[in-house]
Formats: structure tokens, sequence, C-alpha cells
């Protein structure tokens, strides 16, 4: 019976981190932390919940090891507790699009129609940055391309990418990126350049993706 209760608490500790996970918001909140570290009002106002709410699934997530937290000052800063919870992350996805029916409908509800999109893969990315025949854009917000982006990359936000379409070529392609392959920013990028007139592609994931595969990357704002 001794081996019997052992083996129950340690598979109710495995079940544990499943469960911290059974929420689209704290889902959420880990496809965010994979972009890198956010307080928690930052957190709060990304997934559209208030600060209270969000405060709750943080202590969730941190109680089953998936979080870390530190102090900056009077706010309190969390991060994914290490790679593998990305990978776990990443792993979840796939599961659920390659078993759950519903998954290509409520990603083709919030994604739109990517069929004409020509999806570039990281492999193939990272030969043509090297030949240079491209120029890569990384449409997430500042903050996200301060904690890690693609050796390369220039960092024109979504929201700000209509006013700087002057700084970008027509004469090379247009890659652009954001946090994953769930991630309607760079969708909306790659309809707006083609829009006008620009030949535009999207990454096939994004970030997250590119630095667990081990491709080059670096940190700092935009120069």
């Amino acid at each position: 019976m001794a081996g019997r209760a052992a083996k129950d608490a340690l598979f109710d500790a495995f079940a544990g981190v499943a469960k911290a996970l059974g929420s689209g918001r704290r889902a959420e909140i880990i496809d965010l932390l994979a972009q890198g570290p956010r307080s928690v009002d930052q957190i709060a106002s990304e997934i559209d919940q208030s600060v209270a709410n969000t405060s709750h699934h943080l202590r969730i997530l941190a109680g089953a090891g998936l979080l870390r937290s530190s102090k900056d000052g009077t706010r309190v800063i969390y991060r994914l507790a290490g790679p593998n919870v990305l990978a776990a992350w990443r792993v979840l996805r796939e599961v659920a699009a390659a078993h759950v029916a519903e998954i290509d409908r409520l990603a083709a509800d919030y994604l739109g129609d990517r069929s004409e999109l020509e999806p570039v893969e990281r492999a193939e990315l990272k030969r043509r940055m090297k030949a240079g025949d491209i120029v890569v854009i990384d449409v997430r917000p500042d903050v996200e391309f301060a904690a890690g982006h693609i050796v390369g990359a220039r960092s024109i936000p979504i929201m700000h990418l209509p006013k700087r379409l002057k700084e970008l070529p027509k004469s090379k392609e247009i890659v652009a990126y954001c946090r994953g392959p769930y991630c309607v920013l760079a969708d909306d990028a790659v309809r707006l350049l083609r829009g006008k007139g620009y030949k535009a592609a999207r990454l096939t994931d994004g970030f997250p993706e590119w630095k667990e595969a081990g491709l080059p990357v670096a940190a700092g704002k935009p120069s």
C-alpha cells in the first residue's frame, strides 16, 4: 500500500503541471513569456485581464514550478523557469493540432486564410539572410525585441509598420516574424506589405522556436 500511495503522489505531481496549464489564459502567459520576462501589469495588458486575475494565474504557474519571479523596484517580473517549459508548451500545441479536430477551425477563425502567405522555413531563412537577398523584420513589441531577437532582424512593431514602410526596400523580399506559429502579427504584416506592393512572406513559426533550434540570436534595444 505504501508503494501505491507513493506512486499516486508521484503521478499526481506530474498531473499538477498539466493542471496548471489547464486554462487558456495561463497557456497564453507561457506563450507570452517565451518572448522574454514581463511585469505583472505588462502581462495583464497583453492577455486583456485585470492585474488581480493575472496575478492569480501567475501564482498557479509559479506554484507548479513553471515560472520564476524577481523584484525590479516595486515591480514583480516573471520569466519561464527554463527552456523545458517552452519545449513542453510547443509539444502541447503540436499534440492538440494533431489530435483535436477543432484546432484547425479555431486557428483559421483567429488567423484568417494563410494559404497565400508563403511561409519560409527556419533553415531557408538562415540561408537567405546569409546570402543577403532578404530583409527580416521583427513585428513584435519593442520590449520583446530587446529581450531577444533573430540576429540581423530589424525591429518594426506591427503598430508602427504603416508609417515605416519607406524604410523597407521593394527590391528585396521582406520576411516578417513574431511570437510563434499561432501569432497573427506577422500575418498582418505580410498582408499589409503585399497590399502596398512589397514581396513579403512570414517565418513558419517565431522567435522562440528559432532560439530553441540554436540559431543565432541577440538581445538589446533597436539601434
